[in-house]
């Protein structure tokens, strides 16, 4: 199967930065390698986004160490492309078959709550096994890609650059480097957190430059750009690339079109039935109902004139403002934030009742309203029916029996939520899931309901005037709203003249709108990423197709299989794929059943290491690696702990060709009993140095 090797073509086109990354020594103490300075670049073309940061640390202890890279990827930033520099020599990684280990390192349990902290929920994790020696350099260089946020013209950017739970000490430079490319006039840029050293716009692409000296990493980034809202329609660009390096057989063209409507305010909105449903069990005491009561303050507030609504609270029992939807007036609205004001944490988790008592409601409504159900929980359910098969249907003959269309937009809390019943009832009801931190809950449901505050086009579908067009994501489209926009990537077979329509409904009406789309018939090499954007979007696609699926089913692991070839086809990390080091001669020590492998590019390929078995161990572990060349020289064998300690040292006499083995029984050079943790071993063998890991368990 072709792979991309698409590695070196994203200094043009790159994405928001959600922090600095951290060279981890001890995840418990909360011990790291100094970060000396940090480069970013930007570059941004219709939203679409890449970026390249890489980081230099230094190792400033007295002992060899090895560390454990992290880098706090938000959960819709894809990492592309990750190597690092020891020793003025370069190392790849590449994506393995397997998920990203957290059941030690830098996102387990017992890490420092600092760490926990700065990297969140969903971190890139590292291992980099070649050791870093006293007073030298570690620079690592990071690419991921994103479709940035947007909202009625303006776009800001965050580079959270506050790297104070993690180091106060000076780092020499900090830099960043914001490009931006649009075919809407860009009517406004600034960096807004700083005084930028160059700032740039000529309509077309506009360019803001930072450079910070001798400064503590202590403050974000922000950068702000606007684009004109009287240039809207449909903007694409696509590549035609060659045949030889396209991994399937969907055609060799790409492409990514943008299409907005009209929001300015002559443009009519469609009037909405809006239901807000309160998880108010006993886990959301304390500031989760304080922000729950806010955001619903917050919806409230911001309804329009010539909506109707409702809030239904749950936990053991169900609880309603009103036993229908109501006209939005003042009079209303007040009676609602009185009541909103008086909701209270306690009992199970209902989430059937909850719905029982909310879809009834839309019985009356027609389809010329947005029928919107806001729902969030921070639990499983406990109460009434608790299955997730159970409750999807229910859910399902409830909107079947009233006749009536519902978009349920799902908020998940926290880390005990059930993301596949979350995931299952927002997809068939055309809405979205997002899963929060529990600090979370009022910020993104404010933000979202200003996104979905006003409909313009219901029931969105897609055509295009020509075959050649293929696989298209999302998958089915979203709904339009005033002042958002619709991101669709697909392929195409070869160039010919389309057409694109998008249809729905408005105010009972049939409504479309028809755009021509310019398809390339060469390759363009700055539009390389649409390769990325397009495997992203039909990954997303796949996932909520994997969790409507028993999980234990043989179509959820074929979907599985399918997402991991993407992923490793298109160089894109999913949820079942993590980096793992490129070379096949060296090995991260996972033992006979997990054949990873890792890379050192001045390894020859007169030796290969087996790795470790068993692993991990509670008496002894066996390493094993092979000689295929005939040579007479002694081999060492170093074992080193999470701080980069040197704690035993073996030596092996290498007598020609064949596989060695040393047996490594968990005791340190003073023959004491090393503490249960990950180890890290080294074999030298002249200039060649093999190495992996090793968990031991008392």
């Amino acid at each position: 199967m072709k792979r991309f090797q698409l590695l070196l073509v994203f200094t043009l086109f790159s994405l928001v930065v959600y922090g600095n990354g951290v060279a981890v020594v001890d995840n418990v103490e909360g011990v790291y390698l100094q970060l000396l300075s940090a480069y970013t670049q930007v570059s941004v073309e219709n939203q679409v986004a890449i970026i390249t940061t890489k980081h230099t640390f230094r190792n400033e202890f007295d002992s060899v160490t090895v560390v454990q890279y992290g880098f706090p990827l938000t959960e819709d930033a894809s990492a592309i492309n990750l190597r690092w520099n020891i020793n003025n020599e370069w190392f790849q990684a590449e994506i393995a078959p397997t998920p990203q280990d957290t059941s030690s390192g830098a996102s387990s349990s017992g890490s420092h709550y600092f760490l926990k902290e700065y990297l969140g929920k969903t971190p890139l994790l590292f291992d980099i096994l070649q050791a870093v020696e006293p007073d030298s350099e570690l620079v690592v260089e990071l690419t991921y890609v994103q479709l940035l946020p947007y909202e009625f013209g303006k776009v800001v950017f965050t580079y959270p650059n506050d790297y104070s739970l993690i180091q106060t000490d000076i780092l020499n430079y900090q830099e960043l480097r914001f490009e931006l490319y649009s075919p809407r006039t860009i009517t406004n840029i600034q960096l807004l957190s700083h005084t930028a050293e160059y700032n740039s716009n000529n309509g077309s692409s506009a360019l803001v430059y930072f450079k910070l000296y001798e400064q503590a990493a202590a403050a974000d980034m922000r950068v702000q750009y606007s684009l004109a809202l009287d240039e809207l329609g449909l903007f694409g660009f696509s590549t035609y690339i060659d045949d030889a390096d396209v991994p399937d057989e969907h055609g060799r063209g790409y492409f990514v079109f943008v299409a907005e409507p009209d929001p300015s305010e002559n443009t009519e909105v469609i009037d909405k039935v809006f239901t807000l449903i309160i998880d108010r069990s006993g886990s959301m005491s304390g500031d989760k109902i304080v922000q729950a009561r806010n955001a619903a303050t917050f919806i409230v507030n911001n309804l329009n004139e010539g909506d109707k609504f409702n809030i239904i609270d749950f936990a053991t029992d169900i609880t309603a403002f009103s036993s229908t939807h109501l006209e939005y007036n003042t009079l209303n609205r007040n009676a609602a934030l009185t009541y909103i004001n008086n909701i209270v944490a306690g009992g199970s988790t209902n989430i059937s009742g909850a719905f029982y008592r909310a879809v009834p409601q839309f019985a009356t409504v027609n389809d010329s309203t947005a029928n919107i159900i806001i729902f969030f929980t921070d639990g499983e359910a406990t109460a009434g029916i608790v299955s997730t098969e159970g409750i999807i249907t229910h859910i399902s003959d409830l909107v079947n029996q009233n006749e009536t269309s519902v978009m349920i937009f799902c908020f998940g809390i926290g880390s005990y939520v059930n993301e596949q019943l979350l995931t299952m009832i927002s997809s068939q009801n055309k809405g979205i899931t997002q899963f929060l931190g529990d600090s979370e809950l009022e910020e993104k449901i404010t933000d979202f309901y200003q996104q979905i505050r006003n409909p313009l086009l219901l029931n969105t579908q897609i055509e295009f005037s020509s075959s050649v067009i293929k696989e298209v994501y999302p998958n089915p489209l979203p709904n339009l709203f005033k002042g958002q926009q619709v991101i669709v990537a697909g392929r195409y077979l070869e160039n010919a003249p389309v057409n694109v329509t998008l249809s729905g409904e408005a105010f009972g009406q049939a409504v479309e709108y028809t755009y021509p789309l310019s398809l390339s018939s060469a390759e363009v090499s700055q539009y390389q990423f649409l390769t990325k954007i397009w495997a992203k979007k039909k990954m997303e696609y796949l996932l909520v197709q994997y969790y409507l699926l028993d999980l234990s089913s043989q179509e959820a692991e074929d979907i599985k299989n399918e997402v991991i070839e993407l992923s490793m086809n298109y160089g894109i990390i999913s949820i079942f794929t993590s980096y793992t080091e490129d070379d096949p001669y060296i090995g991260i020590g996972a033992g006979a059943e997990d054949d990873k492998t890792a890379s050192n590019k001045n390894i020859p390929t007169s030796y290969l290491l087996k790795g470790n078995y068993p692993n991990p161990f509670n008496s002894k572990t066996t390493i094993s690696f092979e000689v295929f060349n005939d040579i007479k020289t002694t081999a060492t064998i170093n074992i080193y702990n999470t701080l980069g300690q040197l704690i035993r040292q073996m030596t092996l006499i290498i007598n020609g060709n064949g596989q060695y083995q040393v047996v490594w029984d968990g005791t340190m050079q003073n023959g004491e009993h090393v503490e249960s943790g990950l180890y890290i071993f080294t074999i030298t063998i002249g200039d060649a140095i093999l190495s992996g890991k090793m968990t031991y368990l008392k």
